[in-house]
This record gives C-alpha cells, sequence and structure tokens, in this order.
C-alpha cells in the first residue's frame, strides 16, 4: 500500500485539503528553477518505477477483464485503463515537456500608473488547491500533477475504482520525489478513494479552489449541481467532420478516418459526420467503405440509407445524433446545404470540437466565425483538439465553459491574477476632495 493510502485511510477529506492548502503556498514560494527541477526528479521516478506501475495496471486490468466479458466496462473504457511500456516513457516525456514550458507564474499582464508614485500591476499567480475527478486513464495522474506543480498549485484527485491500484503506485512515486525536495510540499498530490469522498471535497469552498470533472455528461452535470466549489469541464464530445459540396475527397477521407479510429475512446474522436448532398454520392460510398473496414459501425440518416442500401448501415435514430460513443460507431446525416448543417451542429454538438472539409475559403470563413464550439477547424481532424498538440505540454482535460478557461486547460487555466499596487502614502481622501487627479496612464506587461 502506497502512503498516500495509508495517510488518506487516517485522515478526512477536510484534513486533506487543509494539508493541500500548506502545501499550494510552498510551491508558490518555489523558484521556476525550483519546481522546473522537481519536475525532472518526477519524470526519472516514473521511468525508474515502470516495472511497479506495469504491475499494479495488470493487477486492475485482471480486476477489470469480468466487467469488460459481462459488457459492464465498454472496449474503450478498457483500453483507456491498459497502461504500456511505452505509455510509461510517454508520461515521463510529457513531464519533461511541462517542465520545458516558460514560468507561468509572476508574468505581469498589465501595468497602470495611477498618479506619480501609485502605480498598479496586474500579476499572474496559482489557483491554489485543484480537485480532479477521472475514470479509468492512468496517464491523467502525471499529467495533471506536472501541470498543478509548474504553476504552484495542490491537487486532491479521484480516479475510477477500476484503475485503483496504478493510480495508488503513480501518487506513491509522485509524493515520493515531492517528499525528497521538501516534507512541506508532500501533499500538494492526495488520492482520494470514495465516491463519499467526492461528496465531502464539493463542501470545502473554503480550501478548494476549483474541481474539475472528467467523465459523462451526467457525472459532470451532477458535479456543476452539487459542488458548493467551482466547476470548470465539459459533459461530452459530440464532435462532428461536416464534409462540405466543395470538399476535397481525398482529405475529407483522411481526415474522418482519424477523427474517428485515431483513437475512439477520446473526447475529441469524431461522432458524427455531415456531408453536403452535392457529394455525398461520390464521398460516402468510399468513406464507409473504409470505415466498415476499420471496424467502425456506421448508422445513417434516411438519405444515406437510401444512398448506400441498409445491408450497409444500421438506420439512425434520433438518439444517436445525442450520443457520445467513444467507441467504434459513427453516425451520418446527408445536409441539403451549409445552413443545415450549421444547424445540427448548433442543436446536437457539445461545443467541443467541430471540423469542415473544403476548398471554399467562403465556407471556411464562415463556419470558423458561426460555429460556437471551443475548437472550431478547417481542413484538420477533430483529434488536434489536445494539449500536447495545442503545445501546452499536458492537459487538465477540455473545458467548452466559456468562463476562465476554454478548450485544452493546461497553465494557463491553473492560473488567476492579482492586483498588486504600490503607494508612497497615497490616500484616497486626496482623490476624493479634488486634490490630486489619477493620470491612468497604462501599458501591457
Amino acid at each position: 500500500m502506497s502512503s498516500n493510502s495509508m495517510d488518506s485511510a487516517q485522515i478526512s477529506v477536510a484534513e486533506m485539503a487543509k494539508r493541500a492548502r500548506a502545501s499550494s503556498r510552498h510551491l508558490a514560494r518555489l523558484s521556476n528553477d525550483g519546481r522546473n527541477e522537481v519536475l525532472t526528479a518526477a519524470a526519472k521516478a516514473i521511468e525508474s518505477g515502470a516495472q511497479s506501475i506495469l504491475d499494479s495496471n495488470e493487477r486492475d486490468c485482471r480486476a477489470a477483464e469480468p466487467l469488460l466479458e459481462s459488457r459492464k466496462m465498454s472496449a474503450a473504457m478498457f483500453a483507456r485503463l491498459r497502461v504500456t511500456a511505452k505509455g510509461i516513457e510517454d508520461m515521463a516525456a510529457r513531464v519533461r515537456d511541462v517542465a520545458r514550458l516558460p514560468d507561468p507564474l509572476g508574468r505581469r499582464l498589465k501595468t497602470t500608473e495611477l498618479d506619480d508614485d501609485l502605480v498598479l500591476s496586474k500579476e499572474t499567480c496559482p489557483l491554489g488547491v485543484v480537485g480532479i475527478v477521472f475514470e479509468s486513464r492512468p496517464d491523467v495522474v502525471p499529467q495533471v500533477a506536472s501541470l498543478a506543480l509548474k504553476s504552484g498549485n495542490a491537487l486532491l484527485l479521484k480516479g475510477g475504482a477500476e484503475a485503483r491500484h496504478t493510480n495508488e503506485t503513480l501518487v506513491g512515486l509522485w509524493r515520493g520525489c515531492l517528499k525528497d525536495f521538501s516534507s512541506a510540499q508532500t501533499d500538494a498530490v492526495q488520492l482520494l478513494h470514495t465516491r463519499s469522498d467526492v461528496m465531502e471535497l464539493l463542501t470545502l469552498e473554503r480550501d478548494v479552489d476549483l474541481v474539475i470533472p472528467r467523465g459523462s455528461r451526467e457525472f459532470v452535470e451532477f458535479v456543476a449541481r452539487n459542488s458548493r466549489v467551482p466547476v470548470l469541464g465539459h459533459g461530452e464530445g459530440i464532435c462532428h467532420v461536416y464534409v462540405d459540396r466543395a470538399a476535397d475527397v481525398v482529405k475529407a477521407l483522411r481526415i474522418t478516418l482519424d477523427s474517428k479510429t485515431q483513437y475512439p475512446a477520446a473526447c475529441n474522436a469524431a461522432e458524427t459526420l455531415l456531408v453536403h448532398e452535392g457529394i455525398a454520392q461520390r464521398f460516402l460510398p468510399s468513406v464507409v467503405a473504409e470505415l466498415k473496414a476499420a471496424g467502425v459501425e456506421v448508422r445513417g440518416c434516411s438519405k444515406t440509407v437510401a444512398l448506400l442500401g441498409i445491408q450497409d448501415i444500421r438506420p439512425a435514430k434520433e438518439e444517436d445524433w445525442v450520443t457520445e460513443y467513444s467507441d467504434r460507431i459513427l453516425s451520418i446525416k446527408v445536409v441539403s446545404d451549409f445552413n443545415e448543417a450549421i444547424a445540427h451542429i448548433q442543436r446536437y454538438g457539445s461545443r467541443h470540437t467541430e471540423t469542415i472539409v473544403t476548398e471554399d475559403a467562403e465556407a471556411a470563413r464562415k463556419f470558423m466565425e458561426e460555429v460556437d464550439a471551443a475548437g472550431v477547424f478547417h481542413n484538420a481532424s477533430t483529434r488536434f483538439a489536445d494539449g500536447f498538440r495545442y503545445g501546452l505540454g499536458a492537459e487538465l482535460g477540455i473545458s467548452t465553459s466559456k468562463l476562465h478557461a476554454r478548450g485544452p486547460v493546461g497553465l494557463e487555466g491553473l492560473t488567476t491574477y492579482k492586483y498588486k499596487l504600490f503607494g508612497d502614502g497615497h490616500i484616497v481622501a486626496e482623490y476624493s476632495s479634488g486634490t490630486r487627479r489619477f493620470k491612468h496612464v497604462a501599458s501591457a506587461g
């Protein structure tokens, strides 16, 4: 049993949050070089602990096999649970990627000279303590831990029960690394274990600054309804590929296949393919053949069925347009024009990621401007919606909210800002009486 398991069994979630708060204050005082030194050591700890990670993951996978066989766990979720030697190398590499990023703290965003010797600056600072609730994917642990450490934040993590042993091992390695540098920052990463722990976490508004749920729409909505702590997250990823009348068919095939099959379990995988009727007869037979060869089940609207024949696809139902399959299933709808495609996305999309395939510059411009989503792409796979691919090093998740952070949440999403005012005995009464007047001379940074 890891040190985190023994500690958390003896203390309440409220006490864990207080310890996290204390550790976050310590982290915030570390220099960027100091935080990077810890991150580098954490990457080495992951590599040296590879066998213990694999052994723990094997225990989790063996325990999950009956759930997979009884279909209580999907193949996609089981795939997210599995950790490989290559996956461990990637974990360590992502931690080093975060260490190489610029320091997100203490950046001066704006300076305003209010008056002589009265200067106001706006500077970035950590949020403090962040709670993250996620399922299946153990690689979330080093991703979010590295981002939190780099940005001076402490973490309270709750993973799915199916990944319990793997998560405990990863958190234990991380805490051991933190402790080697300073016992004061050991509690910067802690692991919760039960649903009741999560419910208690949601009540701790004085010691937890943000909760990020990663899971089903129902789960995220439940957290948002029941939390006294601010919540940042996305409920689901219903992403669309729209193949316009003026699309290049070869590009459309590549983009559709990549968006659906490169990693079907990801939230940025495409769930619906919209095809302009002007290109449907040329495009649909080829793309469906490619999809079926890749093991994808295709569900189509009445126009799609009429064009391809019922033997090739299943008729789509209304529920298909609102379902995040997270699996090798894709729904297809033939639309009469550009406006119908936009209307479908507005009605059924989750504001996650949408892409248009077209050689028509005006259609692309309208799509990019009119579609309301965290990511809007032209001639590119939806799978590019990712913190690492955006150059953020890693990500805590993808936010479809419009407040604080949107899209892949990296270091910037883990910082806020404070105003610092430097004066020399200034008092407001002099300005209220008219004795002195504000200058308000602003400059960026």
